[in-house]
């Protein structure tokens, strides 16, 4: 096992995408049982701390599982190497939520749980005027401010694809990246790709409903499947499958919009394989990778896609601020040109000072400094909304404290008529999402979406009291 020091990736990452590939192929079937800490590290000429980190976190991703007194075992969940070896022969291809409620008087004192949008307040003002200034005068000097490359500007890409490389697993060049104006426009580029009139498409049951809608658009035929605590139900996605021609299948297993549930290793292997077995696509929305908050970000679906049947789409917008408009979309070169030639139909290219001085806060390290200070900062007010909901509203909901992401999932205990709710809400100068909002057209959701990244300690706790106070005026008016 040869590990690359020039890659950026730490080692014991190196380690556990190593040992992931040997599961998908079949080298490591479910239930192995994997070598002690020390055996490995000798064997690898590595520090025995290595080994535990990178054990660490394939248990902490699925894949892996220990027993005590007994020691590490590849997951029993996962599908047996006949299965993995199978689909590896099958044959390759040659919204904002928030906009969707109602319009209201512009009230003073509002407090809207968003969908998981993050706190602007936070953005450092000086250093990204700085970097737009310097890419300003740079790109007016060497006479840049013309027509550029409708993929997105070379230096942007660049660092892209380092990031993607060395934080994700990804293994892309530039010819692999296209920017586009927000993850939105990367998932609409995505349905114009894959899909002509009545393809088949499928979403789960609840899902992100401006990706629904873009597919819907394009004139594809929108599929439900369920889903629970493990992501979506890739049994059910197997008998559609078996029933009738799928195109493609749009997923956000990192934190699933908007359950924020991760897919377990399990299911994301056996998507792939269902991918790979019923020549179907798999559109990968990476929303908020950056913050995962009880361990390493798992790696995404495209890091260990083989056969190319995954489009990644990934954004910046959460980083900085959604007005800056920086997303990217990932897949073969082939499927990146077809995307930049659309590009051209439709704006010609992006802003390129914007890209620009993006890149430079890329490079310099200065995106990486801020994600690291809004990550303890979104890290305490999700601490300080899981005791809040627990001490206020402990009675009226359920939820399970979200592994990443920026917004709750917070499942009613008492029937009630959700839309009812949102107005009540709104009597109380708090606004929230309700599950109806995500649902398909067969469907509701007895809950309601709270995002708190953009709000600081004060306004959570006066926006759960306000929500409290709706929730019993519900309970007394229904």
């Amino acid at each position: 096992m040869d590990f690359s020091k020039t890659s950026g990736l730490a080692v014991y990452l190196q380690i556990t995408q190593k040992i992931i590939a040997e599961i998908q192929l079949g080298r490591l079937p479910p239930s192995t049982m994997m070598p002690g800490s020390r055996e490995l590290a000798d064997s690898l000429k590595v520090n025995r701390k290595t080994i535990v980190q990178a054990y660490d976190e394939l248990v902490a991703q699925g894949w892996l599982s220990t027993q005590s007194r007994r020691g590490t075992f590849v997951s029993a969940n996962l599908p047996s190497s006949n299965q993995v070896v199978a689909s590896l022969r099958q044959p390759t291809l040659a919204y904002t939520p928030s906009a969707a409620i109602e319009a209201t008087t512009a009230w003073e004192n509002i407090i809207e749980f968003n969908d998981g949008i993050p706190d602007t307040r936070l953005i450092p003002f000086e250093v990204l005027s700085r970097a737009f200034r310097h890419a300003l005068v740079v790109s007016a000097r060497a006479n840049r401010l013309g027509y550029d490359d409708s993929k997105g500007t070379l230096a942007l890409r660049k660092s892209i694809a380092a990031m993607l490389n060395m934080e994700r697993g990804l293994h892309v060049g530039i010819d692999n990246i296209c920017m586009v104006r927000g993850s939105q426009m990367g998932i609409f580029l995505a349905a114009r790709m894959l899909t002509r009139a009545n393809d088949c498409v499928v979403f789960e049951h609840l899902t992100y409903p401006p990706a629904r809608e873009a597919f819907a658009s394009c004139g594809a035929k929108v599929l439900s499947v369920g889903q629970d605590e493990c992501g979506i139900k890739v049994d059910e996605l197997e008998q559609l499958c078996q029933q009738q021609t799928i195109r493609a299948v749009y997923v956000t297993p990192h934190h699933q919009f908007p359950t924020t549930v991760m897919m377990t290793a399990e299911r994301r292997l056996k998507l792939l394989m269902l991918a790979q077995q019923y020549n179907f696509y798999i559109v990968e929305d990476d929303y908020d990778h950056e913050f995962h908050f009880l361990h390493h970000p798992v790696f995404p679906l495209a890091s260990t896609d083989r056969a190319e049947r995954v489009i990644y789409v990934g954004s910046l917008s959460k980083v900085l601020a959604p007005g800056l408009r920086i997303g990217y979309l990932v897949a073969s070169p082939a499927f990146i040109r077809c995307c930049a030639a659309d590009i051209m139909l439709i704006d010609r290219q992006g802003n390129s000072v914007t890209e620009l001085a993006v890149a430079e806060l890329m490079d310099s390290g200065e995106i990486k400094r801020h994600i690291r200070r809004t990550f303890k900062i979104y890290n305490d007010r999700r601490s300080k909304l899981e005791l809040l909901i627990h001490h206020e509203l402990d009675a009226l909901v359920d939820f399970a404290l979200p592994p990443g992401g920026l917004a709750f999932w917070l499942r009613l205990k008492q029937p009630m008529t959700i839309n009812h709710l949102t107005k009540r809400a709104h009597t109380q100068k708090v606004r929230i999402l309700p599950g109806s909002l995500f649902a398909d057209a067969s469907g509701t959701a007895q809950a309601i979406r709270l995002g708190f990244a953009s709000l600081n300690d004060a306004e959570l706790v006066e926006g759960v009291l306000r929500l409290k106070r709706a929730l019993y005026t519900h309970g007394e008016t229904s």
